[in-house]
């Protein structure tokens, strides 16, 4: 029996209120659910705005551990009631360490684990080193009873090693929530394309699903350029949501059809990790 696996991904534009902008999250999940999806995936710390921006120390306050977030709790009821899985971003609160972390939580609404932004980026709009340390979970594919889901965060996708690793170790699909929009520093730098193309060549050069939810409107005069994706394992797109409209995308990946590509492409079987050493070295 061919394994097709239903995922959607959220687009939206926030309020700044936590409360207000969790609900709301919670409703495009519920629609994405309604609709069919098995997996649902919203965008990157959809608690509110992206506030690293600046550098604000009161911020801290809003970080929670994973056990008492409310955005991991208000997820893990959806996944429970619906028998979805939701990887759900949030800012994490580790005694006194703070991560960009994913929640995966399970079809029966437990946590399975937490996964922590590996690439920390530092740079005008997007200052996240003064919030989060980097992650020290590792790359970590989830195996479900649907299939293995691969997840990491934002500036973790434009790294191929990122999506190659996953997929190394058994990722069937890769799903990226990510908050990226206009450059302050440079308003003609349009990322957007530069964007869409890094991620579509995961795609391609792991023969693998990619499924990409970002947020979308205008938060303290940045923008934020929505067009989340998804696409299928030759990189061509199954869904797409307008840049500047909220929205929920679905599509049916055929997981099967997917692994057979993959393996017919011998990207794997031709690897050559003995002459890759240059990667791994710190210079």
């Amino acid at each position: 029996m061919t394994r097709l696996l239903k995922v959607a991904a959220i687009q939206m534009a926030f309020s700044g209120n936590r409360d207000h902008d969790i609900a709301r999250t919670a409703e495009r999940v519920r629609e994405a659910a309604e609709r069919g999806a098995q997996v649902v995936l919203p965008s990157e710390l959809f608690e509110g705005h992206y506030f690293c921006t600046v550098q604000d120390e009161a911020r801290f306050a809003d970080a929670r551990p994973v056990d008492r977030h409310p955005a991991v709790e208000a997820m893990r009821e959806l996944a429970r009631t619906f028998r979805i899985f939701v990887p759900t971003s949030f800012f994490e609160q580790d005694g006194p360490h703070y991560y960009n972390s994913i929640a995966f939580v399970g079809d029966d609404g437990m946590v399975a684990g937490v996964y922590r932004k590996s690439h920390i980026p530092d740079g005008p709009g997007y200052m996240e080193k003064f919030y989060f340390r980097p992650g020290n979970s590792g790359f970590r594919p989830w195996p479900t009873r649907l299939g293995t889901l691969g997840v990491a965060i934002c500036w973790d996708q434009w790294y191929p090693e990122t999506a190659r690793a996953l997929v190394l170790d058994g990722a069937e699909v890769l799903l990226f929530p990510t908050a990226i929009g206009s450059e302050p520093h440079d308003p003609a730098l349009d990322t957007r394309r530069l964007w869409i193309r890094a991620m579509v060549g995961h795609a391609v050069s792991n023969v693998v699903p990619v499924v990409a939810a970002n947020r979308v409107g205008t938060e303290g005069g940045q923008t934020f350029y929505g067009n989340s994706f998804i696409t299928d394992e030759r990189g061509d797109m199954l869904a797409e949501c307008p840049p500047g409209a909220e929205g929920v995308i679905v599509a049916t990946l055929d997981l099967d059809r997917a692994a057979r590509h993959r393996a017919a492409f011998g990207f794997f079987r031709d690897r050559r990790p003995e002459l890759y050493r240059r990667l791994v070295e710190d210079r």
